[in-house]
């Protein structure tokens, strides 16, 4: 059995949103001159690496009983490496859970009270949309829900909640910001969706059905107003930080290169290229 590469590693073990959501919470409030306390960034982790886990082990829950079969369900989704893995792994993932939830539980009174109280709203509805997910059947007469609609939406509120809770007076010079976060984000799911689904994709909702056929052009122009947007706030000194547009517009000309080379890389390793195209804000960093 060939073991997995580090890359793909960090993909298996569900590693790879948790690490995208760690430091874009650090980028978000370094970009605006706030410190974060450590706990912030490591509750983000942790609480991200459940949520990745615990769907990864529903969309392979089929696995166990059976009903998967040659790699998919008749009515559902494609099964990709990360899910047999979650399976096969199963007891191991829930008793991380286990663990990463007594930690979690253990950093929630070091947070900000504001940002728990935004946490708790946005947790409650996050369960909503993936228990109606989860629930719903999925047919050609009635498509499953845009899981990527969720990740663009809770995604950037998550990441930004630390920061606009410690300074809410900053939440529309950071507007731009998110939109822009939101917007890779989306991408991000949809490139990965395309990838994984290259057919008809008849079960995709009819927003995923026409954003995956316009793809490249909806990267590019993400890729142009982010640059553009950051150019402007840096002219003018707007309130507006210029960082997150820029790292932004990277990531979208990441996924559009991504995109491009996707038949020279296996299935896994695109997966997990696709969130470490997210980590531009690194660079950002190193430039300090």
């Amino acid at each position: 059995m060939v073991r997995p590469s580090p890359l793909a590693l960090w993909h298996l073990l569900s590693l790879d949103a948790p690490t995208v959501a760690a430091l874009w919470t650090l980028f978000v409030a370094r970009s605006v001159h706030l410190m974060l306390p450590w706990t912030a960034p490591a509750a983000m982790f942790l609480a991200v690496w459940m949520i990745y886990a615990a769907d990864r082990l529903l969309d392979a829950r089929g696995l166990a009983s059976g009903s998967w079969q040659t790699g998919k369900l008749e009515t559902g989704p494609v099964l990709e490496a990360r899910h047999h893995f979650h399976d096969r792994q199963r007891s191991g993932f829930f008793s991380g859970i286990t663990i990463a939830s007594v930690a979690l539980a253990a950093l929630l009174p070091r947070l900000n009270p504001r940002a728990l109280q935004l946490f708790a709203l946005l947790a409650t509805l996050l369960a909503a949309w993936m228990l109606l997910i989860h629930a719903l059947p999925s047919s050609e007469d009635s498509p499953r829900l845009p899981k990527e609609l969720a990740v663009g939406v809770f995604f950037p509120a998550a990441v930004f909640i630390p920061t606009i809770a410690r300074a809410p007076q900053l939440r529309l010079a950071l507007l731009p910001a998110a939109a822009f976060f939101a917007a890779v984000c989306t991408l991000n799911c949809l490139f990965v969706y395309l990838w994984e689904h290259p057919g008809a994709r008849p079960l995709a909702h009819g927003s995923t059905r026409w954003s995956t056929r316009h793809l490249p052009q909806l990267a590019a122009a993400v890729m142009v107003l982010g640059v553009i947007v950051a150019s402007i706030a840096t002219t003018r000194h707007s309130s507006t930080p210029p960082s997150p547009a820029l790292a932004c517009a990277l990531s979208a000309a990441l996924l559009l290169l991504l995109h491009t080379l996707r038949h020279r890389l296996s299935r896994t390793h695109l997966r997990a290229c696709a969130d470490l195209a997210l980590l531009t804000p690194l660079l950002f960093f190193f430039n300090k």
